[in-house]
């Protein structure tokens, strides 16, 4: 083995691995035998859904992904979902904002709303026999201190606003709700009945003339409004889910993926269970917005180059040159509902909210059936760039544009540096207002959320979107399927330590580990084993006898120096 690590090189042997399908970054574990003390080295797969990082293991995560929509996509019976405490919760949430959209549209058409008032007390009956128990003062002296030894305060009741719609926007049409996931069943001229889903793909609106990616007139192309949309798509995208459920009349599933377009604005690629007529989807995407109720961003308080706040402890952040204490994120937002009530917006009219984010008029809606070539290709065209980094290597490396598409590149991240991405952003005290859960350190401009990450373009949503209801499986459902396939990749048992547990001792190993091999010795084994694995499925190749000898290159499993096989 000494003499193959100084035959082929790192290089090749990474070559050699993504070949034959091994994780090329393989995570060295040391485990031990509590029974009989028996130590030895395993390589466990990185798991990455890089490409760039690791091409096999991109490659299967893809695949799972893959399989996850696939086997939601055309469900012919209901899937059994089993909800945690706080996703319960969070349903309920989400389902009592639906039927509080419900009802405003009840009241505005003068029908009684005597049983959705019956299902919103009961809906809040439920929310509040789930919500976690706050700790005050008082029955909290016997806890431990967290943090600098204060303790939490009674849970602050959430700000609530007008659910009313705004007057430029469409009115969305009602269905009577039903229960199910499944949607509608067709019947075909044979008698047979069918029951087609969706592939819709949405747009952000346009900001200027694009050509190639590169705006015509950098001058008048908007990118404050660009910045924005970016940095709540993820919002608007739940907004459309709510008001697809409330159209569609039954629990609407998806399975969704945001990629960048050329032009680097976050567009949506979306499966959808069941189907409804075009006009009627059609209207719901040009209904859908919404509205950021954040203070006002107008004007600089303290710009680049000036004295920045300075944080005093126990008050927050204090101005640099008077001393005084900035506004608290509760104290602004107070300030903005003193003037909504004064001018008697009640959360709108008068009183503009700071963006207002909307789909554009592109879109594309496509009936896919069940079983055919159509669905397999838009499985795969929604998995396509899930592997690709989110830097959107693939937009910001494009030849055409030249010096043009890097000044826009420039321009779009400007505009992202200074925009406050959420209320927790630093970029608040650039405007004089602290953000919340304002802590020391912070600086505007240097906000470290994922949404001002260089290689986010204003995106800090999940890149996969999936519903709870899509293939009946929970998180931890989907990570003890993750953990079984890292532990039959290196060939363990998954099951071993459920019947066994407190047998092991994990531990993982450091790369100046004099016991650990050179990486090269360690893939080429992986990919030996690999081999052995499969050729033991297969079986002996026709013509070549089977000696029944060890692989080329060894077990998968080394054993430590000293430990006995």
């Amino acid at each position: 083995m000494v003499k193959a690590a100084g035959l082929v090189s790192r290089e090749v042997a990474e070559q050699i691995a993504i070949n034959a399908g091994v994780c090329i970054r393989p995570i060295p574990m040391r485990r031990q035998d509590v029974e009989t003390g028996e130590v030895d080295t395993i390589d466990l797969p990185c798991g990455s859904w890089r490409e760039s990082w690791c091409p096999p293991c991109a490659k299967r995560a893809r695949q799972v992904r893959q399989a996850q929509c696939r086997e939601g996509w055309h469900m012919e019976s209901e899937p059994l979902v089993e909800y945690t405490r706080g996703e319960y919760r969070t349903y309920l949430h989400d389902l009592r904002e639906q039927a509080q959209g419900w009802r405003d549209d009840a009241a505005a058409a003068g029908e009684d709303t005597t049983d959705f008032d019956l299902a919103l007390a009961e809906l809040d009956t439920e929310i509040g026999a789930l919500e976690p128990v706050s700790r005050t003062t008082a029955d909290s002296a016997d806890q431990e201190d967290v943090g600098d030894g204060s303790v939490s305060a009674e849970v602050a009741e959430r700000r609530s606003r007008s659910t009313r719609r705004r007057d430029d926007a469409v009115n969305l049409p009602r269905r009577v709700p039903v229960p199910g996931t499944l949607g509608r069943v067709y019947e075909g001229r044979d008698g047979k009945g069918f029951r087609p889903s969706m592939f819709l793909t949405l747009t952000l609106p346009s900001y200027g003339r694009v050509l190639n990616g590169v705006p015509v007139n950098p001058a008048t192309y908007d990118y404050r409004s660009a910045a924005r949309d970016a940095l709540h798509f993820s919002k608007l995208v739940d907004r459309f889910v709510q008001n697809l459920r409330r159209v569609a009349g039954w629990d609407v599933q998806y399975f969704a993926a945001v990629e960048p377009q050329r032009r680097l604005t976050p567009h949506l690629h979306m499966a959808i269970r069941g189907t409804l007529p075009r006009s009627i989807l059609r209207q719901v995407v040009e209904a859908t917005y919404h509205q950021v109720w954040w203070p006002a961003v107008d004007e600089v308080v303290f710009g680049e180059g000036d004295a920045e706040p300075v944080w005093s402890e126990g008050h927050g952040y204090v101005h640099p040159g008077t001393g005084e204490v900035l506004p608290s994120w509760d104290e602004a937002l107070d300030a903005l509902d003193d003037r909504a009530s004064a001018d008697g917006a009640d959360g709108g009219g008068l009183v503009e909210p700071l963006h207002v984010a909307r789909f554009g008029a592109q879109m594309d809606m496509q009936g896919v059936l069940a079983g055919s070539s159509d669905a397999d290709q838009r499985v795969r065209y929604l998995t396509k760039y899930l592997t690709k980094s989110l830097s959107w290597d693939a937009v910001l490396k494009a030849d055409d544009g030249g010096s043009a598409r890097a000044a826009h590149v420039a321009r779009l991240a400007e505009a992202l540096r200074w925009e406050p991405c959420s209320p927790e952003c630093a970029n608040w005290l650039r405007y004089g207002v602290q953000p919340r859960k304002a802590k020391d350190g912070l600086r505007a401009g240097w906000c470290r959320k994922k949404a001002h990450s260089p290689d986010r373009m204003g995106y800090g949503g999940r890149r996969v979107l999936v519903s709870r209801k899509w293939s009946g499986k929970t998180l931890a459902g989907h990570k003890a399927d993750r953990r079984a396939w890292a532990l039959a990749a290196a060939g363990l048992d998954p099951e071993q330590e459920a019947r066994e547990p407190g047998r092991y001792v994990w531990r993982r190993l450091s790369a100046s580990d004099p016991a650990l091999e050179p990486v090269a010795v360690r893939l080429l084994r992986l990919v030996a084993a690999r081999q052995a694995a499969r050729a033991a499925r297969e079986g002996p190749a026709e013509g070549v006898p089977d000696t029944g000898g060890p692989p080329m290159w060894g077990p998968a499993v080394s054993q430590s120096p000293g430990v006995e096989a």
